[in-house]
């Protein structure tokens, strides 16, 4: 396959924007259509041109940062839980609340990509199950059916904008509605679309320590007595007041809950309760590095990175092989964005300097930091508990920064 063309395959297409229904569609249809680089010898790279040669380190380069998510042992995990949770209010014909379920867990663990991927898996199937028609479909309208729904809370988020977001997702117009024309507006175009379930993203943005915070556990509340399973992510769930405050039980690792006590209550307390009823949560925490069963599936987890590298010598072991394991532990705390930073990082500096490999010297000269990852907002504690690290700065390359410029001089080999 030749490269060498005015318009690169690899180059990205319009902007994908999950919180509309169009583009979660088109995500869902699109999400695997990407094709990696392909693996070639630092021979084979001599070979081309020198613009052939920048053409490759060009779809490399998006080849890392397109790196797929490998899921780990707590994202299957998870991932289950969501879906299954799903499924049970969707095949059920009981007219009945559904079940909810919360996806908690720090910054950057993958829960969003966790559960948008489940929720695609669901999707497919179910419009694959009806033909992709809305088996409820009114007759004289529209045959309308998006079985998923996403949104991310707005930060500041109160009731009014995060059912705006929601009716931003469907198209729907929400000009000088009140908060009960809005939750109506919202259960309407919920049915309308056959939408079986409605993911929150960023929920503990909206904040519980106000008293009119009151009306956030109503609206809560309101939405699962609509046909739809909630699937509610964010940071720090069973502590926010979504729960009642929660403490984890160190045998099993569930959070538990105390009893309700009946003097001194809130009305908060009276919503959370109930919401603890009728939520599953489930953790997605980081990778564990204390027992062989924890640090095999750590190098299972790098193993697969490997595969996905694209340098011009042989890939496998540079993430495994030693002590690199513990090392890449060390500078990501087991947090699977933080990894995939570093090593994104760490490629585009093996790629500059035409060492063409990774080593614990060249990442020792990277860091990764909340800047980052700017959609993590800070003050909803989603940005993840990054381990410090100092730079070690070495002698600049002879052609760092020059194998991705057009008119600069050609990589011509690697070692």
């Amino acid at each position: 396959m030749s490269l060498d063309h005015s318009n690169p395959s690899f180059l990205p297409g319009p902007p994908v924007d999950r919180t509309t229904w169009e583009g979660f569609e088109r995500w869902c249809r699109t999400r695997k259509d990407f094709i990696p680089a392909p693996v070639l010898t630092a021979e084979e790279f001599a070979l081309k041109t020198r613009r052939q040669q920048r053409i490759h380190n060009l779809h490399r380069l998006a080849t890392h940062s397109s790196l797929p998510i490998e899921a780990t042992p707590m994202s299957e995990r998870v991932a289950h839980a969501v879906r299954a949770r799903v499924e049970e209010g969707a095949f059920s014909h009981k007219a009945g609340t559904r079940g909810g379920i919360m996806v908690n867990g720090d910054g950057a663990q993958g829960k969003t990509e966790t559960v948008c991927e489940a929720m695609a898996l669901f999707m497919e199937e179910w419009l694959h199950l009806h033909n992709y028609m809305n088996p409820d479909a009114m007759p004289g309208t529209r045959d309308l059916i998006m079985p998923v729904a996403y949104v991310r809370c707005p930060v500041k988020a109160t009731p009014i904008s995060t059912c705006q977001r929601i009716l931003d997702f469907y198209g729907e117009d929400y000009k000088r509605m009140r908060l009960e024309d809005l939750v109506r507006t919202v259960k309407i175009a919920i049915i309308e679309h056959a939408t079986k379930a409605l993911v929150i993203d960023d929920i503990t943005r909206l904040k519980l320590h106000r008293e009119a915070d009151q009306d956030v556990l109503d609206l809560i509340r309101e939405m699962m007595s609509m046909p739809v399973t909630l699937v509610l992510v964010g940071v720090g769930i069973p502590t926010s007041g979504l729960l009642r405050e929660g403490s984890r039980d160190p045998k099993t690792n569930e959070w538990i809950y105390p009893p309700v006590k009946d003097r001194g209550r809130s009305p908060n307390d009276h919503a959370a309760s109930q919401h603890e009823r009728r939520f599953q949560v489930v953790d997605l925490g980081p990778f564990r590095y204390g027992t062989a069963k924890e640090m095999a599936a750590w190098i299972t987890h790098l193993r697969g990175l490997e595969g996905h590298m694209r340098l011009l010598t042989d890939t496998t072991g540079l993430l495994t092989d030693g002590d690199m394991p513990e090392y890449l532990f060390r500078r990501t705390g087991g947090i699977v964005g933080v990894l995939e930073k570093l090593i994104q990082r760490g490629l585009r500096l093996a790629i500059e300097d035409k060492s063409e490999r990774l080593t614990k010297e060249l990442l020792n000269q990277v860091t990764v930091t909340p800047g980052d990852m700017p959609d993590l907002d800070a003050e909803s504690g989603e940005q993840p508990n990054i381990p410090s690290h100092k730079p070690k700065p070495t002698t600049k390359a002879k052609g760092r920064n020059t194998v991705f410029d057009d008119d600069g001089p050609a990589q011509e080999s690697a070692g």
